[in-house]
């Protein structure tokens, strides 16, 4: 019989991964695997004595030593040992997480996942490889890279409501090439609540909501004017205050030239490009023109009754505003996802 052990004197022996210990022609008898301090590092024989492999995760940069005695059909009894080294990263990275664990979310959030950005993932492979995402009822989905350190998974589809999403970041220990390993591994689970989606027209000057698909309520509204026409397309709820300063400024239009600061109420905001749906109870015009500088402007009580029924991952799709389109990269926090198509997004994006 013969084993088969990681290499004497290996290093760069990535941490995550479990060590394996493998017999031919005979099986495992014993297996002793010793972290630096001499204690015992967990491990688990096959049924069938052919393998046994590491149950805990192993430590950076630290020494192991390991043997392994099995024996043959003849009772004859065979001993191997290995000592070796397990990585030092040049760079550990951390991947945070958006929905946050445990949220309930709209039928149109995507999973976002964000490494820090101290160094890029070079092995987007790996990354995703690493990252486990299981869905009851099971989608079809794909990861899209925007960035180097900005990667998005989501269905083909809309979500169903009632799907329960459970995520496994399981980086830990993996190396994400060029000397990068995750610092830390992660789990969360999320559930889809009801479809809400909205409908807002610039030419009809409605705002109308389906929950279920079914239609709950149509509401007069005013888009943007021109030269600030809305972007047409499919937007995806982020964030919601109940009060909050609008100011023109972070979008690149002072109020020198025409912009604004002003306070209003029941904000939603559904893109990172100073898009949001809120109470304008000033605008004179709703249901007849558009007059804001791209916002879907609503009254006291109907942006009021937005405000308390969509929750983050909720859909607003806006048409007919004689705007751009919305484009696909929402930047970070952003969730334009569903402007790309499938086919383009199935294809991973910048990896």
């Amino acid at each position: 019989m013969s084993l088969s052990l990681p290499a004497d004197a290996e290093t760069d022996v990535a941490p995550g991964d479990p060590v394996l210990v493998e017999a031919a022609d005979g099986v495992l008898t014993e297996v002793v695997m010793t972290n630096p301090e001499g204690e015992p590092v967990a491990g688990e024989i096959a049924e069938d004595g052919a393998s046994w492999t590491t149950t805990e995760p192993l430590g950076y940069g630290r020494e192991y030593s390991l043997t392994a005695t099995g024996e043959n059909a003849d009772g004859e009894e065979i001993t191997e040992t290995s000592s070796f080294t397990t990585a030092n990263p040049r760079y550990q990275t951390f991947v945070g997480f958006s929905p946050l664990p445990d949220e309930t979310i709209g039928v149109g959030h995507p999973l976002a996942f964000y490494f820090d950005s101290g160094e890029p993932i070079q092995d987007k492979a790996a990354a995703e490889e690493a990252i486990s995402i299981t869905t009851e009822p099971e989608v079809e989905g794909a990861f899209y890279w925007f960035d180097d350190t900005r990667v998005h998974w989501r269905p083909k589809e809309y979500w169903e409501p009632g799907t329960v999403i459970t995520i496994d970041a399981d980086i830990y220990g993996k190396h994400l090439g060029n000397g990068v390993y995750g610092s830390e591994s992660r789990q969360s689970t999320l559930t889809v609540g009801d479809s809400f989606v909205a409908y807002a027209d610039g030419q009809s000057h409605e705002l109308k909501v389906e929950i279920n698909g079914e239609l709950v309520r149509t509401m007069p509204t005013s888009l943007g004017k021109a030269p600030f026409q809305s972007w047409d397309g499919v937007h995806v709820v982020t964030e919601k205050h109940a009060q909050y300063t609008m100011d023109s400024s972070t979008y690149g239009l002072d109020v020198a030239s025409g912009g604004y600061v002003t306070d209003v109420q029941w904000a939603t905001r559904i893109a990172n490009n100073g898009e949001f749906v809120h109470a304008a109870p000033w605008n004179p015009v709703l249901g007849q023109a558009n007059d804001s500088h791209g916002c879907i402007n609503l009254s006291m009580e109907d942006a009021k009754w937005f405000f308390d029924n969509v929750k983050r991952g909720d859909v607003v799709i806006i048409e007919n505003s004689g705007g751009q389109e919305l484009p696909g990269d929402g930047g970070v926090g952003g969730f334009n996802d569903w402007q790309i198509p499938w086919e383009e997004w199935s294809e991973g994006g910048h990896r």
